[in-house]
């Protein structure tokens, strides 16, 4: 049962940072990219700009942040599967790149805060 909680949980992290990403001008491009190398939340344009954007989720009095959750390990792992959808869509690998995080931080009233990292991180050339 915590696993079809967490799911839904995170569906709906994801759904919320995509329609608060959509209010700043980002155009959807591909939701929940799955490869052997990892998944992709969000693959959006930014104006010609193409973003990966990672969504972290995290309840009120965690250890971490949402946006500290996403450590080197992660990144790396994100950057093998952006290089995996780029093998797949060509004609998007001349694009400028960037990953980002979208971290919704709980409280404990409920509510969430929205936390926008453009540019969060830079894979190793």
């Amino acid at each position: 049962m915590a696993g079809r909680d967490a799911r839904r949980l995170g569906t709906a992290g994801e759904r919320r940072a995509r329609d608060f990403l959509c209010r700043q001008g980002l155009v959807e491009l591909q939701r929940n990219y799955h490869c052997r190398a990892g998944e992709l939340d969000l693959v959006m344009l930014d104006r010609q700009i193409l973003v990966f954007v990672e969504v972290r989720q995290r309840r009120a009095g965690g250890l971490t942040t949402a946006a500290e959750s996403v450590d080197r390990h992660k990144q790396k792992k994100l950057a093998a599967a952006a290089l995996s959808f780029l093998s797949r869509q060509p004609q998007l690998a001349s694009r400028t790149m960037r990953f980002d995080v979208v971290a919704l931080n709980s409280r404990p009233s409920g509510d969430f805060t929205i936390e926008w990292i453009k540019d969060a991180f830079r894979p190793d050339a």
